[in-house]
This record gives structure tokens, C-alpha cells and sequence, in this order.
């Protein structure tokens, strides 16, 4: 997907935003977890998709946020519609010494039905176990 045709949230139908705010995701950060809304992800936070893979996904993070998530890792389901993602974000990491401690996230998500695009169902930390280099499983 070229980046000017990237999906942007602003260009949906609000049938496909109502689709978005129906759903909810597990959460795990901070030791803070439970289920979350994706109505209120929308409310507090300026989400935006990011394109990976050739796959637009929505995380429940700022925006903001995208220029320091690395992609480690892509699995995409055989039915092709869930992605599982292991990310490195360092947004909140000082001290590059702790990012297999702090930046490490795993995201799994499911195409919404009827539409191009995926959504976040789960979003947890991750203690970073591989990335290119050193990886655990060869």
C-alpha cells in the first residue's frame, strides 16, 4: 500500500467507525489489564492505522507513538484473517538498556467482517525474547 493511499480513520463511513467503537480487546500494560473499549480508545487517545506488512492495522495507541514502533516480528493467520504482531516502542523507554524490559509488546488482530482493515483484539507487554540477531528460535 503507498502511503498516500493509506487508511486513515477520517475517511471511514461512521458505520465502519460504530463497527470499531463495538469492539473491545484484552489488555496488558503496567500490570494493568482487562478488557478495554475500542469506543473509549477512540475517545482518549488519536489512534491511526499504520500499515504493516501491506496490512492496514489499528493499535490502540497515539499516533504519535508510530515513529518509534519497530515491527519485529509478523505472523499472519492461515485464514488470513488474524495478524499477530511483536513490536519494539520505545516511546516511553530512556535508556536503551531496558527495551527488552519495557518495549517490548505483542498485538493479535482480527480483520473487521466487511471490512480492509484489522483491529487490535489483544494488546499486551512482551519481555523481548528475539529480534534480528539474536533470536531465541533459530
Amino acid at each position: 500500500m503507498r502511503s498516500e493511499d493509506r487508511m486513515k480513520l477520517s475517511s471511514l463511513s461512521p458505520q465502519s467507525i460504530e463497527k470499531i467503537k463495538s469492539y473491545r480487546f484484552d489488555r496488558f500494560i503496567e500490570k494493568h489489564e482487562g478488557p478495554e473499549d475500542w469506543d473509549a480508545v477512540l475517545k482518549y487517545y488519536h489512534p491511526e492505522f499504520m500499515v504493516i506488512n501491506g496490512y492496514p492495522v489499528l493499535l490502540p495507541i497515539d499516533q504519535e507513538q508510530h515513529p518509534n514502533i519497530t515491527v519485529l516480528r509478523t505472523s499472519v493467520g492461515d485464514d488470513g484473517h488474524t495478524i499477530t504482531l511483536f513490536l519494539k516502542d520505545t516511546t516511553h523507554v530512556d535508556d536503551p538498556k531496558e527495551e527488552t524490559f519495557r518495549a517490548g509488546f505483542v498485538a493479535v488482530c482480527d480483520k473487521v467482517p466487511g471490512e480492509e482493515f484489522f483491529i487490535a483484539t489483544m494488546y499486551h507487554e512482551w519481555f523481548i525474547t528475539d529480534w534480528p540477531g539474536k533470536q531465541v528460535i533459530p
